[in-house]
């Protein structure tokens, strides 16, 4: 198996022919810049396009770099005049860079790839900057925290012991089920390394993840499925999870947090530990 780190980047719309142009353009002046050693460029960066952008953003830690360069003024310093706005789910933001509502987002990094290939809305997308490598994590409520806890081993000090494998949360999904309770997890956005991640732990663990089926119309991913993952928007999980409605969730900062701070909660596992549970 192939594992490939998740990462998220930032998009923005292919607004027009001279967009594209330029995007050509800087990968072939870096590749003459390297192959050649040239000196001195010989060309003039012109005036931008669109001066007036407004650039759409989820309430996620990874989100950082635009808020920086936004509140330092970094913007103005390329002549751009920016506007930022957050979104409500990944699926609104998808749409407002497609329909043009939004000039550029902060973006899930399957969903330029799942657009260009026309999974959903089919759509050209440059995705120019990648602004996140891991960062996710598998959060669950206290209650299945102190459930799966008698199935963790633990250290000599008594600390449960690191990567938490899903193992440990199989016994507690086998009992839901003989209680005929459904064991609803989150995850962020179908085409996410989020539901990805998710499945791939859970897996891992002996816990069915469910199947697609969209040759059949079936795309719920919930086909023959353990654990039910469903989508719920990042600054919703902890509040979702609260009110019982899901169980756990995977997420990007700084809701696996939120959920410790909230005191309803347990990370047990992040992107860089996965990989150890597999």
């Amino acid at each position: 198996m192939t594992w490939f780190k998740p990462f998220k980047k930032a998009s923005v719309q292919q607004v027009s022919r001279l967009s594209k142009v330029a995007a050509i353009s800087a990968v072939m002046g870096l590749s003459a810049f390297t192959g050649q050693a040239i000196a001195k460029a010989d060309f003039e960066l012109g005036y931008p396009e669109k001066e007036e952008l407004t650039i759409g953003f989820i309430k996620l830690t990874d989100m950082a770099p635009i808020a920086i360069a936004y509140e330092k003024g970094f913007f103005e310093d390329e002549g751009l005049y920016v506007t930022i706005e957050a979104q409500a789910n990944w699926k609104v933001l998808l749409d407002g860079v497609i329909d043009g509502r939004l000039d550029g987002a902060h973006m899930l990094a399957g969903q330029p790839l799942a657009a260009t290939m026309g999974f959903g809305t089919k759509a050209n997308i440059i995705t120019p900057f990648s602004m996140d490598l891991n960062g996710n994590g598998i959060t669950v409520s206290n209650e299945i925290w102190d459930q799966m806890k008698p199935n963790i081993p633990k250290m000599a000090d008594g600390r449960p012991q690191h990567p938490i494998k899903a193992d440990a949360l199989k016994p507690v999904v086998e009992k839901y089920q003989s209680e005929g309770k459904p064991f609803n997890m989150g995850m962020v956005f179908p085409v996410s390394t989020h539901n990805y991640e998710l499945r791939y732990w859970l897996a891992a663990g002996g816990i069915h993840p469910g199947f697609y089926a969209p040759h059949k119309g079936d795309t719920s991913g919930q086909i023959d499925a353990d654990a039910l993952l469903s989508v719920t928007p990042p600054p919703q999980m902890p509040s979702t999870m609260e009110a019982g409605t899901i169980y756990g969730y995977c997420v990007g900062e700084p809701w696996n947090q939120q959920a410790v701070f909230k005191n309803i909660g347990v990370p047990v596992v992040t992107d860089y530990e996965k990989l150890e549970t597999i």
